[in-house]
């Protein structure tokens, strides 16, 4: 069984499985950060496997693969197939995507996530080798009972406290984190704001969960209240940046996924240099 809370180490990047180049993977390695997290990462997880290969001790953590592009048994099949070149290198996340694009009224998002872990269970993929996207209580404790812990995305520190309250000390609480490398709040807001407001101010769930953390409905107006974004978006120097990243780790995360927002003219690879330089990762 992998000491995933070891291996993750403090840092990682979030990016967007679609999008990433993984030519990028080793550079990432390193400068020191332990994981990188593939969001709408695909069930073939060939991407996956193209990044593994490229590197020696990155874990690759999927960030995540929605239950309702794949079936569990093809999602197992590509996992074992992941895992026999690369074990201990696959954390396989997992959650139920956006409801919104689900396939009917009655479906039941806690249900069908329970029934997908069923079929990863009947598939032979490990418990302690899967984390769970995670934003409500019901899901944050099911992530503690039926998978190595949570991967919650687009949260605050609060809610970082709150799911460690959930989760209890053991279970792995790994938490995805806006970042813009800019210091006047007007140019933080003008990057940040629309990778918040399109698609996620307009999606059920998440919205559900601001509304827990105490926004309101004037905060998801006009793509988000500028209260909203600064408070979603951790921004400044290098150095303020990993001292907001530091916040999710003081209110019990073991691990940040640094999801970096580069503005016009920004390298998205000295952006990550330079957050790596600032938290001593090398």
């Amino acid at each position: 069984m992998t000491d995933w809370k070891s291996a993750l180490g403090s840092f990682g990047v979030w990016e967007s499985g679609r999008t990433f180049d993984p030519a990028l993977a080793p550079e990432l390695e390193r400068l020191g950060y332990g994981a990188l997290w593939l969001g709408g990462a695909p069930g073939d997880l060939e991407v996956v496997e193209q990044i593994l290969d490229s590197t020696s001790r990155l874990v690759v953590a999927t960030g995540i693969v929605s239950i309702l592009t794949v079936q569990p048994r093809t999602l197992a099949e590509s996992y074992h197939r992941v895992v026999e070149a690369h074990p201990g290198r696959l954390l396989l996340g997992i959650g139920v995507g956006h409801p919104e694009r689900a396939p009917g009224a009655e479906w039941k998002p806690f249900t069908a996530l329970n029934a997908f872990l069923d079929g990863l269970d009947a598939g032979g993929v490990p418990a302690a080798e899967r984390a769970l996207a995670a934003l409500g209580p019901r899901v944050l404790k099911l992530s503690g009972e039926r998978s190595a812990g949570a991967h919650p995305y687009l949260v605050t520190p609060e809610h970082t406290r709150e799911a460690r309250a959930i989760l209890g000390d053991a279970p792995l609480l790994a938490p995805e984190q806006r970042v813009v490398l800019r210091t006047d709040p007007r140019e933080v807001r003008a990057i940040g704001r629309p990778t918040v407001a399109v698609p996620y101010l307009g999606l059920r769930n998440y919205r559900e969960s601001l509304t827990r953390l105490g926004y309101t409905e004037e905060d998801f107006a006009n793509d988000g209240s500028d209260r909203l974004i600064d408070e979603l978006v951790v921004s400044g120097d290098p150095d303020e940046a990993v001292a907001g990243l530091r916040r999710h780790h003081e209110a019990g995360a073991d691990h940040v996924a640094v999801h970096l927002i580069p503005g016009p003219g920004d390298d998205l690879l000295e952006g990550y240099a330079a957050i790596a330089r600032a938290a001593g990762l090398h």
